[in-house]
């Protein structure tokens, strides 16, 4: 149940709700959860707008992008490593209009500690959310 953050500098997207819900549905499908509400209510994505001047690289440039993805501890292997920071790179380019975006958007990927990770009040460890994901899974199926 990831978060992510997106930071660029204002006016960069014309869509900023569409790339949050894009984000948030890549980083599920590469965590390979089901589309159950456990995941897709507690996944998000947020697009920080910041004032020309807010961003630069040891070069002065400011026209870049981060992406921030906060994932419990272990969901992402190497290969989903992999494919998420491309997809994310990739969605964000494509959100800007401007696919020269590529090389200059950065991801980074964090992992939650167990225990790290807190919904409604409860700091959830990896087993607490799987059953709460089998929990769900179970309750759909015998409706």
């Amino acid at each position: 149940m990831p978060m992510i953050d997106v930071y660029a500098t204002t006016g960069l997207f014309n869509d900023k709700f569409a790339l949050a819900k894009d984000i948030a549905n890549a980083v599920m499908r590469w965590e390979k959860v089901p589309p159950i509400s456990l995941f897709s209510k507690n996944t998000a994505a947020f697009v920080h707008e910041l004032p020309l001047g807010s961003i630069s690289n040891a070069a002065g440039d400011e026209d870049y992008v981060r992406v921030q993805v906060l994932t419990p501890v272990g969901v992402l292997d190497r290969e989903k490593q992999l494919g998420v920071v491309k997809e994310l790179t990739e969605i964000v380019a494509s959100a800007a209009g401007d696919p020269t975006l590529v090389s200059r958007t950065w991801v980074l990927i964090s992992e939650s500690p167990e225990g790290g990770w807190g919904i409604g009040g409860h700091a959830f460890l990896g087993a607490e959310i799987a059953q709460a994901a089998r929990d769900e899974l179970a309750r759909a199926t015998s409706s």
